[in-house]
C-alpha cells in the first residue's frame, strides 16, 4: 500500500514538473514569436519607407518621427493614418505616409507616397490592389516602371490642372487596358500631394515637438539612474 501511494505521489510530481516545463516552454515560444513578428514588421516598414525616399535621405530613416493624421477627403481613410517624418537633426527632410485611390478598376488601390520637404514626389509605391491581372496590374513596381513617371513631381510640375493622362490632356502615361486605373492612381498622388501641402507645417511642427518630448524622456531617464550622493 505504501509502495502503491508512492508510485502515485511520484507520478502526480513528474505531471507537475512536465505541466511547468511545457507551460514556460510555451511561454518562451510565444515571447520568441512576438519579437520576432515585431523585428519582421520594423525590417518591412524599414524597406516600405526606403522603397518611395530619395536615397541621399533613406539612411536616416532607420529611426523616422511616427505622428498620426486623418484627412479622409484627401487621404482617402477614415480612420488615422501613421504619418512618417524623416529628420536631419533639427530639419524635416521628407514626409512617408499612405493614401488610397478609391476609384480603382476592381476596388480601392492603397499608395504609400514619399515626399521632400519642399514638396516634390520622391517615390510612390503601390501596397495593394486588386486591378486585373495582365492589365492594371503593371502599376505594381515589379511588373513595370510606370509607377516611376511621379519621382521628381510636384503640384508646381506640372501644375495641378495637367494632374491627369495624357489622354485625358494631362502630362502622365495612360496605361493600355486599364485607362481607369491609371487615372485612379495619379488623382491618388496629386490628393496625397494635396494633403501634404495643406498640413506639411503642421506635421513638421507636430513631428518636432514628438521628438523633444522623447529626448527630454531620454535625458530624465539617464538622470535618474545617475548615483546620488548621499
Amino acid at each position: 500500500m505504501a509502495a502503491t501511494e508512492g508510485n502515485a505521489l511520484r507520478t502526480l510530481l513528474l505531471v507537475g514538473v512536465i505541466a511547468v516545463g511545457a507551460a514556460a516552454l510555451v511561454s518562451g515560444s510565444y515571447e520568441f514569436s512576438r519579437d520576432r513578428i515585431e523585428a519582421n514588421r520594423q525590417a518591412r516598414l524599414l524597406q516600405d519607407l526606403q522603397s518611395v525616399l530619395d536615397a541621399a535621405v533613406s539612411e536616416a530613416a532607420l529611426n523616422p518621427t511616427r505622428i498620426q493624421a486623418s484627412d479622409p477627403e484627401r487621404l482617402g481613410y477614415e480612420d488615422p493614418v501613421d504619418v512618417y517624418i524623416v529628420r536631419d537633426e533639427d530639419r524635416p527632410r521628407a514626409t512617408v505616409f499612405p493614401a488610397v485611390a478609391p476609384d480603382g478598376y476592381h476596388a480601392p488601390i492603397h499608395l504609400l507616397i514619399g515626399v521632400s520637404a519642399d514638396g516634390v514626389v520622391t517615390g510612390v509605391r503601390v501596397v495593394e490592389h486588386r486591378e486585373t491581372p495582365g492589365l492594371g496590374d503593371v502599376i505594381e513596381i515589379a511588373k513595370s516602371d510606370w509607377i516611376l513617371q511621379f519621382d521628381g513631381r510636384s503640384l508646381r510640375s506640372p501644375e495641378p490642372p495637367l494632374w491627369t493622362l495624357d489622354d485625358d490632356g494631362g502630362r502622365f502615361d495612360s496605361l493600355t487596358g486599364a485607362t481607369v486605373t491609371a487615372r485612379a492612381v495619379v488623382g491618388g498622388v496629386r490628393s496625397g500631394l494635396e494633403f501634404y501641402e495643406a498640413r506639411s507645417a503642421e506635421l513638421f511642427a507636430r513631428a518636432a515637438d514628438e521628438t523633444a518630448d522623447r529626448t527630454s524622456e531620454g535625458a530624465t531617464g539617464t538622470a535618474a539612474e545617475e548615483p546620488v550622493d548621499e
